[in-house]
């Protein structure tokens, strides 16, 4: 795996990219750091997105590594290969796993970074006693499902509490944040400890991604410094 960018990480959704012109609008992030892509099942949530297919063909044309987030159903036994395909980051949800702790130490084992989400409605101290089996933490900041939601501000006091555990321990753990992140949101999560901020329509709504990343970017580095 290449150098690990410095926080705070811009990870644009392609969620939001044009998916006829996929190769294309992934040229366009890469000045970003990683490009996320959020694969959906229809069970776990109420949307279908991509399969492995898609991914691979996705993993070959990126100009940056890929950060993927499986909203799927038994993910013990599909999210392992998502990182044999090359996934630089594989975070599964902490609701849909069986056994997290074995299934971060597989997608360690085959070279992927290994995350765990959670849902807005989870708590955040059920990942305290495992924290340190994980390389990122995914605090959805809204309900997983469908781009273009709304930022639920409530979701900032667990943000909190996981930044001061993992503090505590002396972690090195990332804090991810993904659901309306946006010029206007970003920055309280940066204040509430993310340093890894996934954004949609807040890149690909703009018709000049890189400035857009760039001042995303900004506004990040500007919320972390007043923590």
């Amino acid at each position: 795996m290449p150098d690990l960018p410095d926080a705070p990480r811009i990870n644009p959704s392609i969620l939001a990219a044009d998916f006829v012109n996929m190769q294309a609008d992934l040229a366009r992030i890469a000045t970003a750091d990683f490009a996320h892509v959020d694969v959906m099942d229809n069970h776990f949530v109420p949307n279908l997105t991509f399969g492995p297919q898609m991914v691979q063909r996705i993993q070959e044309t990126s100009p940056i590594p890929l950060d993927v987030h499986l909203m799927i159903t038994d993910p013990d036994r599909w999210a392992p290969g998502y990182a044999e395909l090359g996934a630089a980051s594989v975070t599964f949800h902490l609701e849909a796993a069986t056994d997290p702790v074995a299934l971060a130490r597989r997608l360690r084992s085959i070279g992927a970074r290994a995350g765990v989400a959670i849902k807005p409605g989870t708590a955040g101290d059920s990942l305290y006693d495992i924290l340190d089996e994980f390389d990122q933490i995914l605090v959805m900041t809204v309900e997983p499902g469908f781009g273009g939601q709304g930022f639920m501000s409530e979701t900032m006091p667990k943000l909190r509490a996981l930044a001061d555990e993992a503090s505590r321990r002396g972690s090195g753990i990332w804090l991810q944040v993904d659901g309306g992140i946006s010029d206007a949101t970003i920055e309280q999560a940066a204040r509430a400890g993310a340093d890894t901020f996934v954004a949609g329509s807040a890149v690909y709504g703009h018709d000049d991604v890189e400035a857009a990343v760039t001042r995303l970017r900004s506004l990040a580095r500007a919320g972390s410094l007043e923590k």
